[in-house]
C-alpha cells in the first residue's frame, strides 16, 4: 500500500473540512486540525497546536490562515504553500457557486430555511472550538474559573473582549494568575 505524504494527507483533509466551513471556518476548522493532527495523526503536540493558532489569531490578516503555520510546523514551506490552497480554494469555489444560486433565487424558501439553518450550527461550531482550546490551554481549576468568569461577563455584558484579554496579560505580567 502506498502512503501520502503528510502534505497530501493534511491538504486533502482541510480541503474537505474547508467545504464546512461555511460562515466562520476557525470555527470548524479549530476542533477539527487539532484533533487530527494532534489526536489522529500525532505530528504535532497539543502545545504546539495551541501555540501555532494563537501566533496565528494574533497576527494581522484571516484567522483562518492558521492551518498555514500548522502545515509549516508539520512539512515547511511546502506544507504552508498546499494547507493555505487546501483551506481556500474549495471553499471559496463553493461561496461563488452559493451566490450565484442565491441571486437566482433570492426570497426563495429554500434560501430562507438555509439561512435560518447556519445560526445554531454556527453556534454550535463556535462552542466546540471554545471548548477545545479550553481543554488545552487550562491546566487546573483556577484557569477553569479563570475562563467562566470571563465568558460570563462576555456573555452578561457589551465589554470589548479585547478589554478582558488585556486584563488577562497584564495580570499574567504581573504573576497574579
Amino acid at each position: 500500500m502506498n502512503e501520502q505524504s503528510p502534505v497530501t494527507e493534511l491538504s486533502l483533509h482541510i480541503a474537505v473540512m474547508s467545504l464546512m466551513a461555511v460562515g466562520g471556518g476557525v470555527v470548524l476548522l479549530g476542533p477539527q486540525v487539532g484533533h487530527y493532527v494532534v489526536d489522529a495523526k500525532q505530528w504535532l503536540s497539543n502545545e504546539q497546536f495551541a501555540a501555532a493558532y494563537a501566533i496565528a489569531q494574533a497576527a494581522p490578516g484571516p484567522n483562518l490562515l492558521f492551518v498555514s503555520l500548522v502545515g509549516w510546523l508539520i512539512a515547511g514551506w511546502a506544507g504552508a504553500i498546499c494547507t493555505t490552497l487546501a483551506v481556500l480554494l474549495p471553499s471559496t469555489l463553493l461561496t461563488l457557486a452559493a451566490i450565484r444560486l442565491q441571486a437566482r433565487h433570492a426570497g426563495g424558501r429554500l434560501t430562507r430555511a438555509l439561512g435560518n439553518a447556519f445560526a445554531p450550527i454556527s453556534i454550535g461550531f463556535l462552542a466546540a472550538t471554545a471548548w477545545l482550546f479550553t481543554r488545552i490551554s487550562n491546566v487546573d481549576l483556577q484557569a477553569d474559573a479563570l475562563t467562566l468568569a470571563a465568558a460570563l461577563i462576555l456573555l452578561r455584558s457589551k465589554i470589548n473582549p479585547v478589554i478582558l484579554i488585556a486584563a488577562g496579560a497584564l495580570a499574567g505580567a504581573l504573576r497574579l494568575i
